[in-house]
């Protein structure tokens, strides 16, 4: 039987979808290996992955570890369960490198401040990107049969779920003393690489579990990362001032043992042109101190012994104000003096101890508290 006019239309309609899908299909095989592969040669100076699932949609990797320099005190930047990542197909397609969204799972997260102050997170790996778009030389280049990625990369959207950050820091002790954020979530908007002038949001949460108590910390706010211009907020909720101790408090000689108490703070930071100014207030609860029966222990400069005496007669809370000024670039950048010596005549003023009782070492006092803090912004 002759085919009708109006069924051969169809039929070549019908070959032509065919065939229309059968090259999309073949595009999307050819995408997907081709993301596959460079995920591979991405991760193989820095870490490993047990598997690599490539979807239509999605990049899933298990189990994936990034090695730490063989410095840190940790041997693993990060861990994780999951890492899931949503590249842009029609950028891929055009050798643009955009991802519209990366999901990590069951992480933990290694932060490092070094002896020298300095902070750093995934080292390797941000070595290793800053690399991959610009081959040390011609004849590296030429072995490779794959173009280089591209120098541009937007992310717009990095999540961190179920995990933990673990804060390693030299300059308090060595080894480095370690706060662990558990119960940690996260979220990065907007990442706009190589130059990173546009403003980057962050968000964070999670628990600081001490020896009697588990506190909150959160973190939010926006971040020029190339200029370090920004605009941040951090609490803190309950933590053990047990904790913190090596933080917010200082003595002459082996440190004044806490028995008790929590902390809360609230800290308002904006950091324009490398100069900062951030007002806040830390609020102690209940704290107890070990009486002792030297002489010159202290505690925020105060005699231990009037300080144990004052804070039984005084009650559950002392809130302390203060600020920090000054300029990022400067070596000698501390906490203003006066600003300082306010707090910390506050503070005995609060536990009805005379000022004279704490000007000995008020510069020490400031020095310390001062660094403290700084400590506490990552600074």
């Amino acid at each position: 039987m002759a085919m009708s006019k109006g069924s051969r239309v169809m039929a070549a309609v019908a070959g032509v979808i065919v065939l229309l899908v059968v090259l999309a299909l073949g595009g999307l095989y050819f995408v997907q290996r081709e993301v596959k592969a460079r995920v591979v040669d991405a991760l193989a100076p820095v870490g490993t992955a047990d598997s690599i699932d490539v979807g239509f949609s999605a990049i899933t990797l298990h189990r994936v570890r990034l090695t730490a320099p063989k410095d840190w005190p940790t041997p693993d930047a990060l861990t994780a369960d999951e890492i899931t990542m949503t590249p842009d197909i029609r950028d891929l397609l055009a050798h643009r490198m955009h991802l519209h969204s990366v999901v990590v799972r069951g992480f933990s997260l290694a932060l490092v401040r070094t002896a020298s102050g300095r902070l750093e997170i995934l080292p390797k790996l941000r070595q290793s990107m800053s690399q991959a778009g610009h081959p040390s030389s011609e004849a590296s280049a030429a072995v490779s049969d794959k173009p280089p990625l591209p120098a541009e990369k937007l992310i717009d959207h990095v999540a961190f779920a179920d995990g933990q950050f673990v804060f390693y820091d030299e300059m308090i002790s060595k080894p480095a003393y370690k706060v662990v954020v558990s119960d940690a979530s996260a979220s990065v908007d907007h990442i706009h690489l190589p130059d990173l002038t546009e403003p980057t949001s962050l968000s964070m949460k999670g628990a600081i579990k001490g020896p009697s108590h588990t506190g909150r910390v959160t973190f939010d706010g926006w971040m020029k990362i190339a200029s370090k211009d920004s605009q941040t907020t951090t609490t803190l909720r309950g933590v053990d001032v047990v904790t913190l101790d090596p933080y917010l408090l200082k003595k002459a000689g082996a440190k004044t043992q806490v028995k008790g108490g929590t902390l809360d703070l609230n800290l308002q930071a904006t950091v324009t042109s490398y100069h900062i100014h951030a007002p806040g207030t830390i609020t102690l609860h209940h704290l107890q101190l070990a009486e002792t029966d030297d002489p010159l222990d202290t505690f925020m400069q105060i005699p231990t012994r009037a300080a144990v005496a004052a804070l039984k007669k005084h009650g559950d809370d002392i809130t302390l104000h203060f600020t920090i000024d000054g300029n990022l670039r400067d070596p000698k950048f501390k906490l203003n003096e006066s600003v300082m010596t306010e707090l910390r005549a506050n503070f005995a003023k609060a536990l009805g101890v005379s000022a004279e009782g704490v000007a000995k070492g008020a510069g020490e006092t400031v020095k310390g508290l001062g660094n403290a803090l700084k400590n506490l912004l990552g600074q």
